[in-house]
C-alpha cells in the first residue's frame, strides 16, 4: 500500500491505467473458462458408494436428477475434532450460490473421508444446509488425489495439484467437477487443487478490492495467518 495522496486527475489517469490491465485480465479469464469447457472428459468406471443422511447413495445418485455435479473434497478425516479451517472458509461460501446452482443444472456436494456422524455434527455446529457425504470406505478420495494411504504419506512425497510434492498431511482439498449424460454415464471433466480453489472464495474478491488487501503477512502467507472457523473469531473488530 502506497498510501500516496494525488489530485482527482491524477487519480483517474492511474485508476484508468489500471482498468486496462484489468480488462486484460477479464479477457484472459474468459479465454481460459473457454479452453476449460473444452476439455477431453473421462468416464468413471469405478463405483462408488457414499454415506449420506438418506442412506447409502452412488455416485450418479449425488447428481440428485442435474446434469453436472461440482464435488468439494472438504480436509476433515475420521476421529478430526473440527474440519480444515480453510476448508470451512470455503464452506461458509457455498449456501448462497448453491440456491442459484440448484436451477442452472448443477448439484454441490462435499465430500470427507470422516464418518458421516462426525460430519452431520460439525455440519451443524458450523450452521451449513449444502449436501456433505462420507467416502468412508470406498476410494474415492484417494482415486482422485485429495487423500493418501499411509504409505504414500510414509514415503514423504505424494501426487497432489498434478505433480509429486512434499507429503504434509493425508488429507488435502480441492474441487472435481463430474458430467452425467442421459445414459447415465458419468465422466469427469475438471479437477483444481491447491489456490485452484480460490475462485470460490468471495471474501478474498472483496479484500482484492482494498488498500489492505488480503493482508498475509505471515508466519504462513496464507489464509490461516488470519481466518478461523467463524464461530471461533473474538469479539473484537480485527485491525491490520
Amino acid at each position: 500500500m502506497s498510501g500516496s495522496t494525488v489530485s482527482q486527475e491524477e487519480w483517474i489517469a492511474a485508476r484508468k491505467q489500471l482498468l486496462t490491465k484489468e480488462k486484460e485480465l477479464t479477457q484472459l479469464q474468459d479465454e481460459v473458462n473457454r479452453q476449460r469447457r473444452e476439455m477431453p472428459w473421462v468416464k468413471v468406471e469405478k463405483e462408488y458408494v457414499f454415506d449420506t443422511p438418506d442412506g447409502k447413495k452412488t455416485l450418479a445418485e449425488l447428481f440428485d436428477g442435474r446434469s453436472q455435479l461440482i464435488v468439494y473434497h472438504f480436509m476433515f478425516g475420521p476421529g478430526w475434532k473440527a474440519g480444515c479451517v480453510g476448508c470451512s472458509f470455503f464452506a461458509d461460501h457455498v449456501d448462497g450460490a448453491n440456491m442459484h446452482l440448484a436451477h442452472h443444472d448443477v448439484t454441490f456436494v462435499a465430500i470427507s473421508r470422516a464418518p458421516l456422524s462426525e460430519i452431520q455434527a460439525y455440519k451443524k455446529r458450523m450452521g451449513w444446509r449444502f449436501n456433505w457425504v462420507s467416502s468412508n470406505g470406498n476410494d474415492f478420495n484417494y482415486d482422485y488425489h485429495v487423500s493418501f494411504t499411509k504409505d504414500e504419506f510414509a514415503k514423504g512425497k505424494v501426487y497432489y495439484n498434478y505433480e509429486m510434492t512434499e507429503a504434509s498431511m493425508e488429507d488435502l482439498h480441492g474441487t472435481s467437477v463430474f458430467f452425467k449424460d442421459e445414459a447415465g454415464a458419468i465422466f469427469h471433466t475438471y479437477s483444481a487443487y491447491a489456490r485452484g480453489d480460490e475462485r470460490g472464495l468471495g471474501t478474498y474478491m472483496f479484500l482484492d478490492l482494498t488498500p489492505i488487501g488480503r493482508n498475509e503477512t505471515g508466519p504462513n502467507y496464507n489464509l490461516t495467518d488470519w481466518v478461523r472457523r467463524h464461530d471461533e473469531y473474538g469479539t473484537s473488530v480485527a485491525k491490520a
